[in-house]
């Protein structure tokens, strides 16, 4: 507030007009009912120079509040000086009255200084610290904002390094897991083992190229996710059966970056680790109203009714709840005929389409 917005000085303006057109009517209507002359002219320009004389006056009232406002802590000497700037604006009014009497005739005759004095403190003074009040609530209403965009970027910076760290606690679950796959192939089968790494390096360049990013496009989160099917295929061979339900509408919807892969990871897990047989699982995605729906379901044997989340899937809900708060929903359900369903609603955003 040192430096005037244009909104203060045109709301200054403004209410300054207004209280003269305000006045000019009500001093028509009294002169009206004694029977006294009515000039309308006269009237409003004579107010309307008295709401001149105000109006830098307001101004630097507000100027001099922001300037020295009282504290909590420190009141006494701030009382003083606004004390002092509005009985110097009262003086400084009386004058331009006195020396502005001749030409606008708002006395006749003309009073004495002393008298006028009188007159424009007892009328004055307390508009003069209405406006000081006024001051200190533009003041304050600064301040208020200012704390609230500091408090809105500190929670910011808070949440982007929570999902920082939730993401660098994943890039290393995952790989730890590929790995792991990769040397057990190794020593039985060595081209497998080579495919593997070919697949691997697809899944850490998806990583490494959005790296900084928290969101992609579903169809690249999915090219991400054929990787890491195509390591867990060498590995499983037959037994590990991947399906892809996705909706055309629904492939350059924003999800976030890697999101999936622990979830398909957590079904290949109940699916194939447990069972001799064949295994499903299936990934779905589709566009409901202005929602984006992923489902990753398995039939493998289950998880209990109340799970215990693992870390990728305890990592997938946080992000979520940092990233969309109540927009989002992750849900876990224990299918009647065996297996699990993972659903996640997100609101549908989508990514600009590389033409």
């Amino acid at each position: 507030m040192r430096k005037f917005p244009w909104a203060i000085v045109i709301g200054v303006l403004g209410w300054w007009g207004l209280n003269a057109l305000i006045v000019t009517n009500h001093l028509l209507a009294f002169r009206s009912s004694r029977g006294q002359p009515v000039s309308l002219q006269e009237v409003l320009g004579s107010e309307m120079v008295s709401a001149a004389i105000w109006v830098p006056c307001t101004l630097w009232l507000l100027w001099w509040t922001a300037r020295t406002p009282l504290e909590r802590e420190r009141w006494v000497a701030p009382l003083a000086s606004l004390l002092l700037a509005v009985l110097a604006v009262v003086v400084l009014r009386s004058a331009a009255v006195l020396v502005l009497d001749p030409w606008v005739s708002w006395y006749n005759p003309a009073p004495r200084w002393g008298a006028l004095l009188v007159s424009s403190m007892l009328r004055n003074f307390l508009v003069g610290c209405l406006i000081v009040g006024v001051g200190h609530a533009l003041v304050y209403a600064q301040r208020s904002r200012m704390r609230e965009r500091q408090a809105q970027v500190l929670q910011e910076q808070l949440t982007q390094a929570r999902l920082d760290a939730l993401s660098a606690q994943l890039n290393p679950h995952f790989l730890f897991n590929a790995l792991n796959s990769i040397a057990e192939m190794v020593h039985h089968d060595a081209d497998a083992a080579d495919l593997m790494l070919v697949q691997l390096g697809g899944l850490l360049r998806h990583s490494l190229e959005s790296s900084r990013q928290q969101h992609t496009s579903l169809r690249d989160e999915l090219d991400a996710i054929d990787c890491y099917i195509g390591i867990e295929q060498v590995r499983w061979g037959d037994r590990l059966q991947f399906r892809r339900d996705i909706n055309q509408d629904a492939l350059f919807a924003q999800v976030p970056r890697l999101m999936l892969q622990p979830l398909v990871e957590n079904a290949v897990a109940h699916a194939v680790a447990h069972r001799d047989s064949p295994s499903k699982v299936e990934v779905r995605a589709s566009c409901e109203g202005d929602r984006l729906v992923l489902e990753v379901l398995d039939d493998g044997v289950g998880m209990p009714p109340k799970p215990g989340f693992g870390m990728g899937l305890a990592n997938t809900r946080a992000r979520l709840e940092c990233l969309y708060g109540e927009a989002q929903a992750l849900d876990i359900e224990v299918l009647p005929g065996g297996g699990t369903r993972v659903r996640v609603s997100l609101p549908l955003m989508l990514v600009q389409r590389d033409e």
